[in-house]
């Protein structure tokens, strides 16, 4: 698939005005617009009167419950309003609505315009539409928006949970950077050196922003949205969502969908990340504080996995959803011997590499620090999860993908010896 850019990114004051020029220059005069009741308040409802104003043929597709989620349900409402019509859509939210446009306008054919409410995730132009399907958090491709209009005003007055979400978003990319290298260096996973820096670099842009972003200035919005954006770009380039989604996301998806199954409301996808972050965090934590000498000592003590024992822990942890995932983790769970062992010496003789990888990610305090600064969830109760459903999920969230991240090093080759 090729993977375009947006033609078109405005970050500003008449974000609106620009949209209108753009379809007008593009004769973009039939548009579905697809919205939730806080997104359509927020922006929804100027977008339409102005649309309407300027005589173009538009359709609304609004969702008038508190809690949507980018699931089949969803999807097939927004395709049947579009009814197989030459219609450009217009996303007018964040992460859920944007995602379930990305896949509904990229299976009807049509391109869409992304139309932001808050600088709450890094998706807006991403290829992969994150779906729950049959219970399972999976990553569909899709496709980018043609062109991203972004209004800073928008975006100031967004609740402040949200921006602290997009914040907790970024913070992941430290943790994301180093499992994309990590997976690299051990399991020879795809790889690309300067995404992999560009990631890291947009998480570190949003610190030295940090007051900006906190005031939810007009600059720190700007930079905040630019940082997402750019987290995206990466995704878009590299072809998947591995640079930018890491062990911090496998938590934050295991916990949204026993959120889903209990029927509880999803809870922002940012702000999971966030508090997964600091578990992550930690990981690499304990990575810096050893030498290769004590490694090499846990080597020894440390067996390859026990292939019952962990499809047992699949089956508990997922239930009738476990059979599709264990084809994918066979790989790690009934690892050969040999390979167990050769990936042992790998660790021991790369061990400075692996602690140059943990030395580019901040320190669990610092991350605390960061997104407290931002009003951001930093533990299970900010979230709205017990302590014990938290704990499963970081316990059973890297069995959710085929990738190698520091939560798969740490179960395959250092359970029960640290």
């Amino acid at each position: 698939m090729e993977r375009i850019r947006p033609e078109a990114l405005t970050i500003g004051t008449d974000a609106v005005g620009a949209l209108i020029q753009y379809c007008q220059s593009k004769r973009y005069t039939r548009l579905l617009i697809v919205a939730d009741r806080n997104t359509y308040a927020a922006l929804g409802h100027r977008v339409h009167q102005v649309l309407d104003a300027e005589s173009f043929d538009t359709r609304l597709v609004y969702f008038d419950h508190p809690e949507v989620v980018a699931d089949a349900h969803h999807i097939l409402d927004i395709l049947i309003a579009a009814n197989n019509e030459d219609r450009i859509f217009l996303a007018v939210g964040s992460g859920t609505i944007t995602d379930l446009v990305r896949f509904s306008s990229h299976r009807s054919g049509v391109p869409f315009i992304s139309l932001p409410t808050a600088p709450s995730v890094d998706g807006f132009t991403s290829i992969g539409a994150p779906t729950i399907v049959r219970g399972i958090k999976k990553t569909l491709v899709s496709q980018p928006p043609v062109a991203i209009f972004a209004d800073l005003d928008t975006l100031r007055r967004a609740p402040r949970r949200l921006m602290a979400a997009g914040f907790g978003d970024m913070m992941g990319k430290f943790t994301s950077a180093a499992d994309f290298k990590l997976g690299h260096l051990l399991w020879n996973e795809p790889f690309d050196s300067e995404i992999a820096e560009r990631t890291r670099e947009s998480a570190q842009t949003c610190v030295d922003n940090l007051e900006s972003i906190a005031t939810a200035s007009e600059e720190g919005m700007r930079i905040l949205f630019d940082a997402l954006v750019e987290s995206g770009y990466c995704m878009l380039d590299f072809g998947e969502s591995r640079p930018a989604s890491g062990a911090e996301h496998h938590i934050s998806h295991f916990a949204e969908m026993k959120l889903l199954q209990g029927g509880k409301p999803a809870v922002l996808h940012g702000a999971k990340v966030g508090a997964a972050t600091i578990r992550v965090a930690q990981l690499y934590d304990q990575v810096k504080s050893l030498s290769q000498a004590q490694v090499a000592q846990l080597m020894e003590v440390a067996e390859p996995p026990n292939p019952d024992v962990e499809k047992l822990a699949i089956r508990d942890a997922y239930g009738e959803l476990a059979e599709p995932l264990l084809k994918g983790q066979l790989p790690y769970i009934e690892i050969d011997h040999k390979v167990y062992e050769d990936i042992q010496k790998r660790i021991i003789d790369n061990w400075a590499d692996i602690q140059a990888i943990a030395a580019q990610v901040p320190s669990a305090a610092d991350v605390t620090r960061w997104l407290q600064a931002v009003g951001g969830a930093i533990q299970a109760k900010d979230l709205g999860i017990s302590e014990a459903d938290f704990e499963e999920a970081y316990n059973n969230g890297h069995y959710l993908r085929e990738r190698f991240t520091i939560r798969k090093m740490m179960h395959l080759f250092f359970k029960g010896a640290v």
